[in-house]
């Protein structure tokens, strides 16, 4: 029959790739179940490995020649090595909660579908429980593409022994949600971040104008609190509208389309290079003249790119600022630990964040 029909012929040809590609999973997991074991034997309990991983997606990505494009082949796999990770141990990765954030999308996105996500209260709450051990790692929200840094953030590692063991980039929609029993004509109170209603600050000016804006904990608390409220409407992302069952009124209502969010993956350990690093540090500087000149003067010389520089208030000292800086590279690359002595017999203190591999999605 499939001689005659093409169609049937294509389906027989699927059919098979099919039984291929789960035999080819199949090895695969079983090759990850080996790997735990000799890991075990050699006493090394750390099972994900950050930089192997990001290794594994961008040769992916490199050797991939269609039709799929390469972001959506690397997402493939990354649920596959997901998958086969959980058979060695399933990673536990605190969340700024509730349930439904971007800041979840932002975890699952990293870490596949079969990490284990907690959700926490507070950015605090993640550092706590990371470095209590209660959770393998964190994610929390750096900065925003429209407005900018979460300073909570910053000001989380200024005290803390954890290191950024990754990061991970999310395209952020923000949609007008409403819940089953919502009046569409009498929407008078809209619920979301401050954050997301700062990002679609015109189009609420133009489309609900004389509406209330109301600040809540986060996008997904706003999606449930619109569930039982027949006036109100909520801004949060598709997650938030799948997880609490609420209707998509108006979509990718945010100003900006390029508008996107930078994660940072915190963890106890320290991360070996992957050939595509940033790094991260916080400095402490005297209050004198050229200071900042001469923070900035060592990363021009020794040609050290920096990516991005923020100041914030000292907590020791009035008037006073401590600088976080990312740049391109690993702490153990030549240049980039040259930049670093130097830079530690100049300041009045110099922490190293982390050296983690660059978002490969």
């Amino acid at each position: 029959m499939s001689d005659s029909n093409p169609l049937l012929a294509l389906r027989d040809q699927i059919d098979a790739l099919d039984l291929q590609i789960m035999q080819a999973i199949s090895d695969r997991a079983r090759c990850a179940k080996q790997v735990a074991e000799v890991k075990k034997q050699q006493g090394d309990s750390a099972y994900y490995k950050p930089e192997r991983e990001a290794q594994v997606l961008r040769q992916i990505m490199e050797q991939n020649n269609g039709p799929l494009d390469n972001e959506e082949m690397a997402r493939l796999f990354r649920q596959i090595m997901s998958a086969c990770l959980a058979l060695e141990q399933p990673v536990k990765v605190a969340f700024l909660g509730p349930e439904g954030t971007f800041t979840q999308e932002a975890a699952l996105k990293h870490f596949g579908d079969s990490a284990i996500s907690v959700p926490m209260a507070a950015i605090d709450e993640v550092f706590r429980d990371v470095l209590a051990g209660s959770c393998h790692y964190g994610v929390v929200p750096v900065e925003n593409s429209t407005e900018g840094v979460i300073s909570h953030t910053l000001d989380s590692f200024i005290d803390s022994s954890l290191k950024i063991c990754g990061e991970v980039e999310l395209r952020i929609h923000q949609n007008l949600l409403i819940g089953p029993n919502t009046n569409k004509d009498n929407i008078t109170r809209v619920y979301s971040h401050a954050q997301s209603l700062a990002q679609c600050r015109q189009w609420l000016n133009s489309h609900l104008p004389n509406v209330e804006r109301v600040a809540v904990s986060s996008n997904a608390e706003a999606a449930k609190r619109v569930q039982g409220e027949w006036n109100s409407a909520a801004i949060a992302g598709d997650m938030s509208c799948q997880l609490y069952g609420l209707e998509k009124l108006n979509d990718k209502i945010e100003d900006n389309p390029d508008n996107s969010t930078r994660f940072l993956i915190i963890g106890r350990e320290e991360v070996p290079p992957s050939g595509d690093d940033r790094t991260s540090i916080v400095v402490s500087v005297q209050n004198k003249t050229g200071a900042l000149h001469d923070l900035l003067e060592p990363f021009r010389r020794k040609n050290v790119d920096m990516t991005r520089l923020e100041s914030r208030p000292s907590r020791s000292s009035k008037w006073s600022y401590v600088f976080f800086i990312d740049f391109a590279g690993h702490i153990n690359d030549a240049p980039v630990a040259a930049v670093l002595e130097e830079l530690s017999s100049g300041v009045a203190d110099l922490k190293v964040l982390g050296s983690y591999p660059r978002a490969v999605l």
